[in-house]
Formats: C-alpha cells, sequence, structure tokens
C-alpha cells in the first residue's frame, strides 16, 4: 500500500522512498526504542552518511515514516473517491476501503509506538489518524450528500454525523478491539461481515 508521495510536499527520491519504506518495516517489526539506524541504511542500499543527510536522526525519520503513511492512505482514498453504483453498493465499497485502511496492522503498530513515545511524538500521531479519518470522512461525507439529494438517501440534516455512525460500525470491531485484544488473538467476524452489517444497519436508519 504504497503510494506515489501524493499529498506530500517533498519531492520524490528513490533512496528517500526505500528508506522510510524499510524504516516502516522496522518500527513496525521492532518498536521504536529497538530500531536501530544502520540496519535500516543497509537495507535500503544507502550509506548511514546519507541517510542522516536526509534525517536528522531516529525522531526525524520516524516522523517522516508517519507522514508517508498518511500520504499513502490519502492516495488509498482517491481511489475511493470516484465510486458508481446504488448506495448499497457505494456505501460498501467505501465501507470496505476503511475496513481496510482500520485493521491494517501498521496503522495500530502507529498507535501502539505513539501510546509508548506519547511526549515525544503527540503531535505527529495526532496528525496522522486525524488526517486519515478527515480523508476518509469527507470522502463519505461527499457521497452522503450526493446520495440523499439523488433520493437514494433519506435527507440528512446533517452527514458528519452519519458519516460517524457508519465509520464507528466498523472502527470498533476491526481497530479498537484488535488494539486491545492483541493481534493475535482471532477475530470474531471478517472485514466483510462487518462491512456488511454495518452497511446493513446504516440503510435502516438512512435508507430511503
Amino acid at each position: 500500500m504504497h503510494g506515489p508521495g501524493v499529498g506530500s510536499s517533498v519531492p520524490l527520491d528513490p533512496k528517500r522512498q526505500a528508506i522510510l519504506r524499510h524504516a516502516r518495516k522496522a518500527f513496525v517489526s521492532d518498536g521504536y526504542a529497538a530500531t536501530r539506524i544502520e540496519p535500516i541504511a543497509r537495507e535500503a542500499g544507502v550509506s548511514t552518511a546519507t541517510l542522516y543527510a536526509l534525517f536528522d536522526g531516529k525522531a526525524e525519520l520516524f516522523s517522516a515514516v508517519i507522514d508517508d503513511a498518511g500520504a499513502d492512505f490519502a492516495y488509498q482514498m482517491t481511489r475511493v473517491g470516484a465510486i458508481e453504483g446504488d448506495a448499497r453498493q457505494q456505501l460498501t465499497t467505501f465501507a470496505d476501503a476503511y475496513a481496510g485502511f482500520m485493521s491494517d496492522p501498521f496503522v495500530r503498530a502507529v498507535f501502539r509506538l505513539v501510546m509508548a513515545e506519547r511526549p515525544r511524538f503527540q503531535a505527529v500521531a495526532l496528525r496522522f489518524f486525524e488526517k486519515g479519518r478527515e480523508t476518509f470522512g469527507a470522502t463519505l461525507i461527499a457521497m452522503l450528500v450526493t446520495l440523499s439529494k439523488a433520493g437514494s438517501l433519506r435527507p440528512i440534516e446533517r452527514p458528519s454525523r452519519a458519516a460517524g455512525h457508519l465509520m464507528g460500525m466498523i472502527e470498533h470491531p476491526v481497530f479498537f478491539v484488535p488494539l486491545v485484544t492483541g493481534d493475535e488473538i482471532q477475530v470474531r467476524r471478517t472485514n466483510a461481515e462487518v462491512v456488511e452489517d454495518a452497511v446493513e444497519t446504516f440503510l435502516a436508519r438512512y435508507g430511503a
């Protein structure tokens, strides 16, 4: 899940992208404290000096990894914004993408990493999650407004609240439950089952 740097103000640099890719894997698998710079540089095929020329230490590299991930998820959503079909099809396509985002082990890993390093990385983490949620939320709100105007959904006075209802039904089982119970615990419902239930419940309330 790696887009072409969409949303990033930093020009694409193959060396930088390679470092970010391998750094992301290292932070997720080893945690922030145990991650070392030298192996990341070696796996990315660059010298340690080159890495430090691009990132001023591990903290800056970690922040860049999170921001890069946010850009990736924003790019993912550009492919969901132009959905066709009836209300059920559009909502299901959106919900599938959102469930995929919220159930991504990297998203939970970032959340856990930031909780462990909260004093240093709280602002970075909030930026990451707010960007992801706002990107998805804006896409869904626009979809709900269009469907409501077309008569495919009931008139919705507060689209943001309606969007929150659908997203909340997905967030709880695919993100918060695994976050608390641990990734090794087998989930009771698949993403597809969660999405189906959420869309069905949503349409029962807002369907035309």
